[in-house]
């Protein structure tokens, strides 16, 4: 099979909302009056974001997720992807789920597929997601203010807590781990919660590399400091049940501290945390309701910079929760 018959059979549609899509040497898009381009790309790397013997559908689906988070993050309703793949082979036992995954993820957002590349090389998949967002309306990391309340979105660290038990560094039980494991190969983005908290979120960003680091960019960049409650943090843990010491129970085994490790800075959770006034505390549970997301209010954002953690008592605790970097120093 050829690149441009591997292309034709598995990524061409036709264009519904584009002016020109796959075939040509660049895609085209018009704007609507008003509204400004949201653009995000990721690289997903066999063996350093993903197995290798991974579900080629459930890696189809999170390839575009990651990027569907990022707009998700900026409050940016989806357009547009393109898609560059390398590939060991072109086999069509792969490609046939890979694209299913992609494109049913696609269709459910409704955004098109309207380019992209393919070549020969090492398993490497690069998205690059478009989408539009009101002038003055986009969801940034810059606009955190003292006082304002922390919230993430749905569940953390069950990702990050699949991730170790598939390295052998912790047990769990066969139930847990297949939850465990579909929020780390099928996340889903909250792009319905991105577009809700437009006008309420004062600052926002997706969780990617684990909540503190990320939460760390809104401070950076918003000049502020904050303090977050490790013991409502810890409840966002769906797998929380089973953190009961070394001997664990229906045959899991991990303790409260891997937990906290996986909630704070495990990453691979493609929610959001956003900081909203406390006088909006109201808009942001019915956005959250309205779109059916659960948010939690983990903590608050202070002057004085840095980023404490307290316990339920209030007490400080020490932040030993480093997050995912590509290149530490």
């Amino acid at each position: 099979m050829g690149e441009f018959e591997l292309i034709a059979q598995y990524f061409t549609r036709p264009t519904r909302r584009a002016v020109l899509g796959v075939g040509d040497d660049c895609a085209l898009l018009q704007m609507a009056p008003g509204m400004q381009l949201a653009i995000s790309t990721d690289m997903l790397v066999e063996n350093r974001h993903f197995f290798a013997n991974v579900d080629p559908h459930t890696l189809g689906h999170k390839a575009l997720a990651v990027n569907l988070s990022d707009l998700a993050a900026c409050g940016a309703r989806p357009l547009a992807f393109t898609l560059a793949l390398a590939l060991p082979r072109a086999d069509p036992a792969w490609l046939q789920p890979f694209s299913q995954g992609l494109l049913a993820l696609a269709d459910e957002h409704d955004c098109e597929l309207i380019g992209g590349d393919t070549t020969q090389g090492p398993l490497n998949i690069c998205v690059t997601v478009f989408g539009e967002v009101p002038v003055g309306q986009a969801l940034l990391r810059s606009g955190a203010r003292a006082g304002d309340d922390i919230y993430a979105s749905g569940t953390l660290g069950d990702a990050a807590l699949a991730l170790r038990a598939l390295q052998g560094t912790l047990a769990l039980a066969p139930q847990v781990l297949a939850s465990a494991r579909q929020r780390l190969e099928q996340p889903t983005p909250r792009v319905a919660l991105g577009l809700a908290l437009r006008g309420i979120a004062s600052a926002c960003a997706d969780i990617s590399d684990g909540l503190l680091g990320d939460l760390g960019h809104i401070l950076e960049r918003s000049g502020v400091g904050a303090t977050v409650n490790t013991s409502v943090a810890i409840t966002l843990l769906a797998a929380r049940a089973y953190a009961t010491g070394p001997h664990g129970s229906n045959g899991s085994s991990f303790s409260t501290e891997q937990a906290l490790q996986c909630v704070l800075a495990g990453g691979d959770d493609y929610e959001l945390v956003f900081t909203a006034p406390a006088a909006r505390r109201g808009a942001v549970e019915a956005a959250a309701q309205g779109c059916g997301a659960a948010v939690t209010r983990i903590g608050v954002i202070e002057t004085a910079a840095g980023l404490r953690l307290v316990n339920e008592r209030g007490e400080p605790v020490e932040n030993r929760f480093a997050s995912f970097n590509h290149f530490p120093a």
